[in-house]
């Protein structure tokens, strides 16, 4: 199999970007509060699970898991981009936007969603988690998509 070029360095910025993201996401300036409420915990037990778990660890895997993320999306997005016509079809942010979210819509969504219906949780907290991964999809497609 031809794997097209991949531009490291976009594919390092979406990761971090998406990492931040996860951490703003998640903390008291955006939906930390309704999101711990919706899984009947507080502050407290959240900063006490926190102090028990290897968070060094816990952060690394989340940002490899960002970074092979960028990396599968900026491979699928070079096949793409090859598989029309690259002279005809050239990448940019809007068109990684959209791919973003087709992959967000295709895989992740549904595959959540799922999860969260089988697990009884509530469905603002899927929503909650979703439109993380759904604003981070966007954000890295369109890294990905610009910078070529």
């Amino acid at each position: 199999m031809h794997f097209p070029p991949v531009n490291y360095l976009a594919v390092l910025v979406a990761a971090i970007l998406m990492f931040i993201l996860g951490g703003l996401w998640y903390s008291p300036v955006l939906f930390m509060k309704k999101w711990l409420a919706l899984q009947d915990r507080t502050e407290e037990q959240m900063k006490a699970q926190a102090a028990a778990a290897n968070m060094p660890l816990m952060y690394a895997s989340a940002f490899v898991t960002a970074l092979i993320t960028a990396w599968v999306m900026a491979h699928l997005l070079g096949h793409f981009a090859v598989a029309v016509d690259p002279d005809v079809m050239r990448p940019s942010a809007a068109h990684g936007a959209a791919f973003g979210f087709v992959c967000w819509l295709g895989f992740v969504a549904p595959t959540t969603y799922t999860t969260a219906i089988f697990s009884g949780k509530p469905k603002q907290l899927w929503f909650i988690d979703t439109t993380y991964y759904l604003v981070s999809f966007v954000i890295a497609g369109a890294i990905l998509g610009a910078w070529r």
